[in-house]
C-alpha cells in the first residue's frame, strides 16, 4: 500500500471513529471507567463510618490503635489495545473483513481515550507479539495506532493469547483499561487471563462472522486453515461434518465467555454485519 492510500484509508476511519467517540462514546467511556482507578494517597485514624475493609492491619498493630488507608481518584487513565492480527481476522462473507471491524472499534475507543485525556498503547499479536506501542496521549499518536492497524505485516500467521497476556503483564506496571480484541478461536489463555484481569480491568471483544457459526450445505469444497495453511476436502453435504463445525465454534464461544466470566473480565461479541456502535453503547451503559 502507498503512502497517499495509506493515509486516504487512515483519514476515512478517522472521520467516522473520530465523530462516534465525540458526538457518542466520550461521555460513555468517562462515565464508565473514570473514577475506577484508586491510588493510595495516607493512612489516617479510623472514624465513624469508616468502612472496615480500608483498615490497614499493620499500621493499627503498630499504634495499637485502628488507621485506614485513604485512595484518591487517578486522574488519568491508560488504554491498552491488545489485538489479534493472526490470518483467522482476514475473513469475512459479507461486506468487511473481521480484521476491518477490529480495526474501526480500535480508533473508537482511542478517541474516546484521547477526548478524557487518556493515554492509549497498542499491542499487535499472533503467536508472538508483533509490535508494541507505548501508551501516550495526543491526536498523532492515535494516527499512527490506527496506521500499525491498517497496515502492519505479521510475521506469522498463528494465535497465542497466552503468550500476549503474559506480554501486556510484564509491561504494563500499572493498572489499565484493557481491551483484548480478537475472534477468539483459540483456547489455553485461562491462568493467563486470570492474572492479567487481577491487576487490569480487562474485556473481551469477540469479533465474528456468521459463517463461522454454521456451515452452509454446498457438496465437496475445497478449504483451507488460514493459520496453518493446511488444504482439505470437505464434505459439506454431510449432516454430521456440518454439525461438528457448528459445536467447534459453539466450544470456542463458551470458552471465551465462561474464561472471561470467571477471571471477573467483562465480555462483547459483535457480529461484521452487526452495529458495533450499538454493542459498545449497550455495553457502556450496563457497566456505567
Amino acid at each position: 500500500m502507498d503512502t497517499k492510500e495509506l493515509l486516504k484509508k487512515v483519514r476515512k476511519i478517522e472521520i467516522k471513529t473520530r465523530r462516534l467517540s465525540d458526538h457518542i462514546f466520550g461521555g460513555e467511556y468517562h462515565s464508565t471507567f473514570k473514577g475506577r482507578g484508586m491510588t493510595f494517597s495516607e493512612v489516617r485514624q479510623y472514624q465513624f463510618g469508616d468502612e472496615v475493609r480500608t483498615i490497614d492491619w499493620n499500621v493499627t498493630a503498630r499504634y495499637n490503635e485502628p488507621y485506614v488507608k485513604v485512595f484518591e481518584e487517578e486522574r488519568e487513565l491508560t488504554m491498552m489495545l491488545l489485538v489479534d492480527i493472526s490470518a483467522s481476522e482476514l475473513f469475512g462473507t459479507v461486506n468487511q473483513f473481521k480484521k476491518g471491524i477490529i480495526t474501526e472499534i480500535s480508533a473508537t475507543l482511542a478517541f474516546s481515550a484521547m477526548q478524557n485525556n487518556d493515554k492509549v498503547g497498542l499491542i499487535l499479536f499472533t503467536d508472538e507479539v508483533e509490535l508494541f506501542i507505548p501508551p501516550k496521549k495526543g491526536k498523532s499518536h492515535v494516527l499512527r495506532i490506527i496506521r500499525e492497524l491498517i497496515e502492519f505485516k505479521p510475521n506469522s500467521k498463528k494465535t497465542d493469547l497466552a503468550g500476549a497476556l503474559k506480554y501486556l503483564s510484564n509491561v504494563m506496571k500499572k493498572k489499565a483499561i484493557v481491551f483484548v480484541l480478537s475472534d477468539f478461536i483459540t483456547e489455553g489463555y485461562e491462568q493467563n487471563l486470570k492474572i492479567t484481569g487481577n491487576k487490569h480491568d480487562v474485556t473481551g471483544i469477540r469479533v465474528f462472522d456468521h459463517r463461522e457459526e454454521s456451515m452452509p450445505n454446498l457438496g465437496m469444497v475445497q478449504m483451507q486453515d488460514a493459520e496453518t495453511g493446511a488444504i482439505r476436502l470437505v464434505n459439506t453435504q454431510s449432516k454430521k461434518v456440518r454439525m461438528s463445525y457448528g459445536a467447534s465454534h459453539r466450544e470456542h464461544v463458551t470458552y471465551f465467555e465462561e474464561t472471561f466470566k470467571k477471571s471477573g473480565c467483562g465480555t462483547l461479541s459483535c457480529r461484521v454485519d452487526e452495529s458495533y456502535v450499538k454493542k459498545l453503547l449497550g455495553y457502556f451503559k450496563r457497566r456505567g
